[in-house]
């Protein structure tokens, strides 16, 4: 009997022990692996990104012990800072997270890219094949993949309808006119003859049409899709088809169909200034559905986006742009962790939830085929539907443009930007001193000025 009471009590200890290892929580749970993130999307307590990150975090993460942690949301130009100085270990630097947004730029100013994932390491081909090509060759560098891409924008032609239907009805312009460079422009000077006309006592007054973010991606593109290559060397290259995209712009800049002042297309738009935009795709949040007038009358519009005009001899080639994730180089778990998280985001579903509440594009075939349709129907904003659809015509239609990886492009962009703008409103003051019959005189003195300034 004695025995038996032993027996018992050792059974029982021994069911009770085996209860509390059910009820204990795995390893996973107890010591999650977390892996920290900087990022662009939105602000510290209103992101799209980290809503993604939480739902991430509750649902896949928590099944395989992985917690992405948020540590800081702000700008490229803030992030490039931040990496760089972590980078060279300057004094007071944070340390690095385990995943960053970056452009090319910031990775090849890294002392040694090295320290960064190659994602070919954790794709497969077949999954990389999911991707658009273009979007991963500009992820990579020194034949790595170091960025992988989770956003897109591209440039879009945005377009006040409300004011360009009144100028069609009067005019005959059709916002099909503006498909190509050559009627974009030619337009632009109907425009600005048009609203000169409207105000008679008051010579030289025309309104610009058409606003562009980029001079440097309108060259350089244009002459790509016009079978030239824009860079020779580590310098630009001015032939023939610079020339032909040159002319058709500076027709209509020196007659006033251009906006030629600094700034962001977002503020000629706003104004009434102008009309006609191209620029990043992204910067539909900042278009604002009410024009101001300088007399601080306002009137409700309607934005409208169209795919980027092409030259009529032309390829249709478009500029991409958007950063991609980088992965810092860690530990098997964490590198692991980090690319858990990126495959999640960039599924089709995932990605899509979260580019249109950006005003991105997603990043593979699958997203833009069959959940970015399916998206547009449940969008209530008609300008991210328009947005959404322009894109979907840009995928299905073109070609995507991946710039050039130079140690000098970012002192090219800002010099040509500059002498642009600055030449084509040298030329306007002279084309409204000397007048119409000026017009190809003063084009070309700017043209051969510029060029000169360029190849100093």
């Amino acid at each position: 009997m004695k025995m038996r009471r032993i027996m018992a009590f050792l059974l029982a200890g021994i069911l009770m022990a085996c209860c509390a290892g059910c009820s204990a929580p795995s390893k996973k749970e107890e010591t999650p692996t977390t892996i920290t993130v900087w990022h662009v999307y939105g602000g510290q307590t209103d992101s799209p990104l980290n809503d993604l990150i939480d739902q991430f975090n509750q649902t896949v993460g928590k099944e395989q012990g992985i917690n992405v942690q948020v540590t800081s949301v702000s700008n490229t130009n803030t992030i490039r800072e931040l990496v760089l100085a972590a980078a060279n270990a300057e004094p007071g630097a944070s340390e690095l997270p385990d995943l960053f947004i970056s452009y090319p730029k910031t990775v090849m100013a890294l002392p040694d890219n090295s320290i960064l994932v190659d994602y070919k390491d954790y794709f497969s081909e077949e999954e990389l094949s999911a991707f658009l090509p273009a979007f991963v060759e500009e992820g990579t560098v020194d034949d790595r993949l170091v960025m992988l891409p989770v956003a897109k924008s591209t440039e879009i032609m945005f377009i006040n309808q409300t004011i360009f239907d009144r100028f069609s009805q009067a005019t005959g312009v059709t916002i099909e006119d503006l498909d190509t460079w050559e009627g974009l422009f030619k337009a632009a000077e109907i425009y600005a003859k048009w609203t000169d006309a409207q105000t008679p006592d008051i010579p030289g007054d025309a309104k610009s049409m058409f606003v562009h973010d980029y001079y440097f991606n309108y060259f350089q593109v244009g002459a790509q899709s016009l079978g030239e290559n824009f860079f020779h060397g580590d310098d630009l290259a001015f032939g023939p088809a610079f020339r032909t995209a040159w002319e058709p712009l500076a027709r209509a800049a020196l007659q006033g169909g251009v906006w030629l002042k600094g700034g962001y297309a977002t503020e000629s738009i706003r104004t009434g200034d102008s009309i006609v935009s191209v620029a990043s795709s992204a910067i539909i949040l900042y278009y604002s559905d009410v024009v101001t007038y300088p007399d601080n009358t306002s009137e409700d519009i309607t934005i409208i986006s169209r795919p980027c005009p092409v030259f009529e001899n032309g390829e249709k080639l478009v500029m991409q742009r958007g950063a991609g994730f980088c992965t810092v180089r860690s530990t098997p778990e964490r590198e692991q962790a980090a690319v858990t998280f990126l495959k999640w985001l960039t599924e089709p579903e995932h990605n899509v939830e979260f580019v249109t509440r950006t005003g991105y594009m997603p990043v593979t075939r699958a997203a833009f085929e069959n959940e970015l349709p399916k998206a547009i129907e449940g969008l209530e904003s008609a300008k991210y539907a328009s947005l959404y659809q322009a894109y979907l015509d840009t995928q299905a239609n073109y070609e995507f443009y991946v710039p050039p990886q130079l140690e000098t492009y970012l002192g090219l962009e800002t010099m040509l930007e500059d002498h642009v703008r600055a030449q084509l409103a040298l030329g306007r003051r002279a084309y409204l001193e000397a007048g119409e019959t000026g017009l190809e005189q003063i084009g070309a003195e700017r043209f051969d000025a510029f060029r000169e300034i360029m190849e100093r």
